[in-house]
């Protein structure tokens, strides 16, 4: 049997903090209120040259660094995100290059808030069937740059930030041991950006009518989330042949902390064995659970041998579950300088582009 271990982690924030008290001063609302009803206190905004792959790049160096892993190692970068840099190329590649990730293919995955789960799922079906030995998840958000900032019910909500997991096979039994992935896309226009697509490309018309940004039927949206928390964190916890007293920790995404409140009460379990970090970053979206995940190890409440559940929803409607064993490094580690791999990383991309531009040369003369 090959395992696959989630052997690393990290996560990056932008500097700038935006508080509720600041949001008093933009729109209609005030701290009372927007903690009565999310739980939220403040959020992380992207500066100035700060972006989805930026935070990203990161997010995946510290993971790296923890795990041990050399760029050049990684076969695989998976990029959940609902703010990606472009609709194509993926940021996947993005960050794939700015590592220096050589032998990685790299893609990127769209389920909304659940997408750092559905990859991390994917990520361990590869690695258990034999096709892969090390992948990158990395969950990235700027969704910042999608909200309306004049809307008094969404603009509370979200925040930037990134995550990353490294997975690697190992003959050692745990790491993930079940996920469960689902969709109802008959709720798809609860939770969505309109316009930017195929389907509505930018206009003047779009533009002006703020079809851009984030628009949300938040009751709809909360009956479904409270709906789904608790039964797919059953469902993957039976999958895995356990029960919930088995199970030292659920992370949830973090969106809504009485959504997360449901949850416990549905599952008969305190607050207290949830792992909740919304107050200071709001709703990061595929960031959520990774961040969530890191805080926890670096103040020691997730420890090697615990069992975990991370279960989340997002636009779609997708929502998912999935359970793990936290083992931490494999045995062998190895010190990742990311200053020397930066370097190295850029020099690469550097002549890659040098090269592309003489053949573009040669090719011109001979047609």
């Amino acid at each position: 049997m090959v395992y696959a271990h989630i052997t690393g982690w990290g996560c990056a924030v932008p500097e700038k903090i935006l508080t509720n008290a600041d949001l008093e001063k933009m729109v209609d609302t005030s701290d009372a209120w927007i903690v009565e009803r999310s739980g939220i206190r403040e959020r992380r905004i992207a500066g100035e040259g700060e972006s989805s792959a930026t935070l990203g790049v990161r997010a995946a160096w510290r993971a790296l660094e923890v795990a041990g892993v050399r760029p050049a190692e990684i076969d695989l970068i998976i990029c959940a995100t609902s703010s990606p840099e472009h609709i194509f190329p993926a940021t996947a590649c993005i960050i794939q290059d700015k590592l220096g990730a050589s032998r990685a293919g790299a893609f990127d995955l769209s389920a909304a808030c659940s997408g750092f789960i559905y990859a991390v799922h994917m990520a361990a079906q590869a690695i258990r069937s034999g096709a892969l030995k090390t992948v990158l998840v990395v969950g990235a958000e700027t969704l910042s740059r999608l909200t309306d900032w004049s809307d008094r019910n969404t603009c509370i909500l979200f925040g930037d930030g990134a995550g990353a997991f490294v997975l690697q096979a190992s003959r050692q039994p745990g790491g993930v041991l079940s996920a469960v992935l689902r969709a109802d896309g008959s709720g798809a226009d609860l939770l969505t950006v309109p316009a930017g697509g195929s389907r509505h490309p930018a206009t003047l018309e779009t533009v002006k009518a703020g079809m851009h940004y984030i628009h949300m039927d938040g009751r709809e949206v909360f009956r479904f989330a409270t709906r789904v928390m608790g039964s797919a964190t059953q469902e993957a916890v039976a999958q895995a042949g356990l029960d919930l007293a088995d199970v030292r920790w659920i992370v949830p995404h973090q969106a809504n902390i009485r959504i997360i409140e449901a949850a416990a009460r549905f599952l008969k379990l305190p607050l207290d064995r949830f792992i909740v970090n919304l107050e200071r970053y709001g709703n990061t979206s595929t960031a959520s659970i990774p961040l969530a995940v890191c805080e926890a190890v670096a103040d020691g409440r997730i420890q090697p041998g615990d069992r975990l559940v991370l279960v989340g929803f997002g636009a779609g409607l997708t929502w998912g579950a999935l359970v793990a064993e936290w083992s931490g490094p494999l045995a062998v580690q190895r010190r990742v300088r990311p200053g020397m791999y930066r370097l190295w990383a850029g020099l690469r991309s550097f002549l890659r582009r040098l090269a592309r531009f003489f053949e573009g040369l040669v090719w011109g003369r001979k047609a």
